[in-house]
């Protein structure tokens, strides 16, 4: 080596400075496999050159300090900016770095978990984990578990409260369901799963970073070695191939690692006396290369699909690093400007997105803050009835369902949000269980009320006195139905009971009324019979005897006895065929309808019923009433016509309607005295 290059790379070789970890516990947990000479000259590798345009500005005086100091700002905060988006980049390929096949996970969707019941994650937690890499779904599973145990957790709260309201302990309170019990199963099988895999994972990726540490301290020992120099570079290349297969590491390591890699590979390139014909062939390789992955880089910057960008570009940043070597000095912070520039613009799109992702998770907070404030207004009203009570639990439980889809809410007020929810929906819960509490409270009283009603209707179920023991029974099964409801546990049993009592007396009653009711069928056959005689009957036109068969016949008619209830209306037709023949004879109005009567007078009398009784002669007091104040009305008429004479035809009308009444009120006077000889 010539005595300049040698003087060009001890200069180099100074202008090398230690790479910073990436944070302090890096620092500290993880080992350099450099020594600190080597690594203070791969991290002096990695400082950016110097810029000395504000230098120059300044000689020519064309910029303040003011001035100056305000740019150094701006170009500070865009530098800031620019490592900020570079990091967040280097983390994901470092988190992806463990995973060698991570696009399937990023091919796994991401569904909207927080619209989802608790049976629906549960399924979709056993779906994940029988069809996807255990390692693939970490995020899912997170984000499952997170909605499960709040809606759970709510859940047990309400538990918790109805617990408390009705009067239980604290101390014993447990809550707990199958639904739970099954996530808790699947859950677990998950993480033995993936700890399983972890255990694994870990042996591998320590076994792959110890290879690369040697593969980078042979690497290391080629530099300055005498070699032939074609035989070097074979190595080298050897070395390289051994690199891209030696697999991933831990994602603590990766940015080290391929840091010192790197930097010992362009010390090679730099530093080793190479055939320079190989060595820019390489070069040139590489660049060409390098600048596709910037074209395609600016191609993602004009992607829609912004998660499809920010994934694509994390394979060209990782191809940067582990696939494609370094270029000539003179390309190397052109090409990586260019580079960078293309990955800030494609950072800038995805925050963009995130920002719109933020509008649209301001809107569902606005429809959260609604359905918040209506199940407020339902739980500030006071509920009246179990009915009452039943429509605001549903709806509460609609707007309920409504939350959970109404999607996410930005991070900030998400928590905040949830309590807001969370209270709102207890407060409504206390209220509801407080007016079942009394409800209880009411539906104890009541059944102690129906308990009491079953206690006579058991009583008097044997009673052979139907009479007196009808009406108590109808009263009881009066009772029973403006008493309210009873609680359900008890409703069955009671009423099963009550209707047992019930249904064995009146059974009882049906059937004596049933025997009964064959001697009434057949004194009803009877009266058809004799109705039809009567019908056909012609007298011989001699007043005294014609009367005589007339009251024969009613005599016999008498004798029969009472027909069916719903048959009476046979009644009726004798009576109508009495009239007819009554016209036929010599006889006044009050005798017949006297003798008709007689037939009243006797159903009442076997019917041995003191409130028809009472009825009847009520009924024949208001006629007598009715009719006095009629004939007093006409008699009062008659005044009117005081000078006319009783011919006048409207005065004869007037004196025969008050003598109609008269004989009315006479035969209304007969009635009244008969009922009242029973």
């Amino acid at each position: 080596m010539s005595e300049k290059e040698k003087s060009q790379n001890q200069e180099e070789e100074q202008n090398q400075a230690p790479i910073p970890s990436e944070n302090k516990e890096d620092q500290e947990t993880t080992e350099s496999p450099n020594s600190e000479a080597e690594q203070s000259m791969i991290d002096e590798s990695e400082k950016k050159p110097v810029d000395n345009n504000n230098e120059q500005l300044n000689t020519e005086g064309s910029i303040d300090e003011e001035e100056e100091a305000e740019e150094n700002s701006e170009v500070k905060e865009n530098k800031d900016e620019d490592s900020s988006h570079q990091d967040e980049l280097d983390d994901a390929i470092a988190e992806d770095s463990e995973d060698e096949d991570s696009h399937e996970r990023h091919g796994i969707e991401m569904k909207d978990y927080h619209s989802m019941n608790m049976q629906e994650l549960v399924k979709e937690l056993s779906k994940l984990i029988k069809d996807e890499k255990v390692h693939h779904i970490r995020e899912h599973v997170q984000e499952i578990k997170t909605e499960f145990d709040a809606k759970f957790e709510e859940e047990m709260e309400q538990k918790k409260e109805e617990f408390l309201e009705e009067g239980g302990n604290i101390i014993d309170f447990h809550y707990s369901t199958p639904l739970k019990k099954e996530f808790n199963s699947v859950y677990f099988d998950y993480k033995e799963k993936r700890n399983n895999y972890y255990q694994q994972l870990k042996k591998n990726l320590q076994k792959n970073l110890e290879d690369r540490l040697a593969i980078i301290e042979e690497l290391k020992g080629m530099i300055g070695a005498g070699a032939d120099m074609n035989a070097n570079f074979n190595q080298f290349k050897e070395l390289q191939e051994r690199w891209k297969k030696a697999g991933p590491v831990p994602r603590e390591s990766y940015k080290d690692i391929w840091r010192t890699y790197h930097h010992h590979v362009e010390h090679f390139y730099d530093f080793l006396h190479l055939d320079r014909e190989f060595r820019d062939m390489d070069f040139k390789h590489n660049l060409e290369q390098k600048l596709k992955m910037i074209a395609r880089a600016e191609e993602l910057a004009e992607e829609k699909d912004i998660n499809r960008a920010f994934r694509e570009l994390q394979m060209l940043h990782k191809m940067w690093k582990e696939d494609v070597g370094p270029v000539a000095k003179e390309y190397r912070e052109d090409i990586w400007e260019k580079f960078s520039d293309a990955t800030k613009k494609i950072h800038e799109n995805r925050q963009d997105h995130f920002a719109e992702l933020d509008k649209e998770k301001e809107k569902n907070l606005e429809v959260k803050k609604d359905i918040i404030e209506q199940i407020k207004v339902i739980a500030d009203d006071e509920i009246t009835s179990h009915n009452q009570a039943q429509q605001r639990i549903k709806l509460v439980e609609e707007l309920r369902e409504k939350f959970f889809k109404a999607g996410k809410v930005p991070r900030n007020v998400n928590e905040e949000t949830w309590q807001s929810f969370k209270q709102t929906v207890r407060t409504f819960n206390r209220k509801k269980n407080a007016f079942y509490k009394n409800l209880k409270k009411e539906q104890y009283n009541n059944l102690q009320k129906k308990l009491e009603l079953i206690e006579i209707a058991e009583a008097n179920k044997d009673n052979e006195d139907f009479k007196i023991t009808t009406p108590v029974m109808k009263k009881v099964q009066s009772e029973w139905k403006k008493i309210g409801h009873v609680p359900r546990k008890d409703s069955d049993k009671i009423w099963k009971r009550f209707k047992a009592a019930c249904n064995h007396y009146f059974d009882r009653l049906h059937s004596v009324r049933n025997e009964e009711n064959k001697e009434e069928n057949e004194a009803f056959d009877k009266k058809k019979e004799l109705l039809d005689a009567v019908r056909d009957l012609e007298l011989s036109g001699d007043p005294k005897e014609d009367i005589k068969i007339i009251k024969a016949k009613i005599s016999e008619w008498k004798e029969v006895g009472r027909v069916p209830y719903n048959r009476r209306y046979i009644e009726g037709k004798f009576n109508k065929v009495l009239d007819k023949l009554f016209e036929q004879v010599d006889i006044g109005r009050k005798e017949a309808e006297m003798m008709k009567y007689e037939n009243r007078v006797q159903a009442l009398d076997e019917a041995d019923d003191d409130r028809k009784i009472e009825k009847e002669e009520n009924f024949l007091r208001k006629k007598i009433s009715d009719t006095k104040a009629e004939i007093n009305q006409l008699e009062n008429n008659l005044q009117f016509f005081s000078n006319v004479d009783e011919t006048n035809p409207m005065v004869r009308e007037v004196l025969k309607n008050i003598e109609r009444h008269k004989v009315q009120l006479e035969t209304w006077k007969a009635k009244l005295k008969k009922v009242r000889s029973l």
